[in-house]
């Protein structure tokens, strides 16, 4: 069955036969760490199991890899597994089943599991944008990007135009790609990693407009758009967008000496004030590279942080959170231990539940963008 509204499929051919969801989530996480085992076993290599560095400690010590959404996804492809049982989000489920080989089944545990950041360029918005660029003469000389936190739909759209994906670590290659190619890109749908990215590259922020979907021709006037060279979408990571200039300002009284690293997510301010940014990979090695007794504040999600503090006790490092409270991405953690077992213990029976098949149109532009990325370094 295919959902026109988010171009995939969320169904097993046996769906209607499937384990009770309902009678697994009245149960304790600690109790499905056996039953999780197991059908991992009899699964054996047919299935593989990814988990983003995001998720809850429960979780992922079952992964087969973790790492980030990108990462995860061509780890999937270079293997022979049927199913990839994907711990993560719906977009990082979809790039899974874009670049994947035929005849692999692509699972999310809990289809509830999105991204808010992803859900802030719905299709219909941006092709509303284009038209009104197109309108003013703008759009044959700009280029859209998207970041890999995008729908499937995005993506597609981006590769149709002329664009491409990029991550957070290639971001500037993927600028630098598009400004040879147009006068200005159309970057989606983080505005913050669109801003940080157009920043270090010497372009001034008021040459960088933010587009408001909700706003009359995105909120600006038409000479603001012929004179910009980067159009940043109003959107945002949720927890990301957490992180103040405040608590920068904070931990390094509390901390002297401490180094405050980011992800280029967060807001320019804090940003501006960190002694360095990078993708999810690069503030691990940034931590893995320093010496015993190097202390960070970092400004990413909290099982992350807690996961490296762990790592790294031994050699004396302290590590902590940018925020004292921490910042949990909610919808990350919806995949839970039950939502796990209920899923393999369904391909244990044969059963298929949770699949994320992007429809055949929208997969083909999409693997394009994807494509393309692989043409820039980074």
């Amino acid at each position: 069955m295919e959902l026109a509204l988010d171009e995939l499929t969320a169904a097993s051919p046996e769906a209607g036969n499937a384990c009770s969801l309902e009678n697994y989530l009245l149960l304790p996480d600690h109790t499905m760490d056996a039953r999780i085992a197991a059908a991992r076993q009899k699964l054996g290599s047919s299935t593989i199991l990814l988990g983003h560095h995001y998720q809850r400690d429960e979780v992922i010590r079952f992964a087969d890899f973790t790492g980030d959404s990108y990462k995860l996804s061509r780890a999937a492809t270079e293997t022979d597994a049927q199913y990839i049982v994907f711990c993560g989000v719906h977009f990082m489920a979809e790039s899974a089943d874009i670049l994947g080989c035929d005849g692999q089944q692509v699972i999310l545990p809990d289809l509830n599991a999105g991204c808010s950041m992803a859900d802030m360029a719905e299709i219909s918005q941006v092709e509303a944008c284009w038209e009104a660029l197109e309108k003013l003469g703008l759009a044959g000389e700009t280029i859209p990007l998207t970041y890999m936190n995008s729908t499937a739909a995005i993506k597609a759209f981006c590769g149709e135009r002329g664009g491409l994906v990029c991550t957070s670590s290639n971001a500037r290659s993927a600028f630098e790609w598009a400004f040879a190619r147009g006068k200005r890109i159309l970057f989606l749908p983080d505005q913050h990693l669109g801003r940080n990215t157009g920043h270090a590259m010497g372009i001034p922020l008021e040459k960088m407009v933010v587009w408001d979907p909700w706003a009359l021709q995105g909120g600006q006037t038409a000479a603001k758009l012929s004179s910009s060279r980067v159009l940043l979408w109003k959107g945002h990571c949720s927890v990301h967008q957490r992180f103040l200039p405040s608590h920068v300002d904070a931990v390094r009284d509390k901390y002297p000496g401490i180094q405050v690293i980011v992800h280029p997510e967060c807001r320019w301010e804090v940003c501006q004030k960190a002694d360095a940014l990078g993708s999810t990979e690069r503030l691990i090695a940034l931590v893995e590279k320093a010496p015993a007794g190097a202390s960070f504040a970092i400004g990413t999600e909290i099982h992350l942080v807690n996961r490296l503090a762990k790592r790294f006790a031994e050699q004396r490092k302290r590590i902590i959170s940018l925020e004292d409270h921490g910042c949990l991405c909610t919808t990350m953690y919806r995949i839970s231990p039950q939502h796990l077992a209920w899923a393999l213990e369904n391909l244990v029976e044969g059963r298929v539940v949770n699949r994320i098949q992007v429809r055949r149109n929208v997969k083909h532009w999409a693997r394009v963008a994807l494509d393309r990325m692989l043409e820039v370094k980074g």
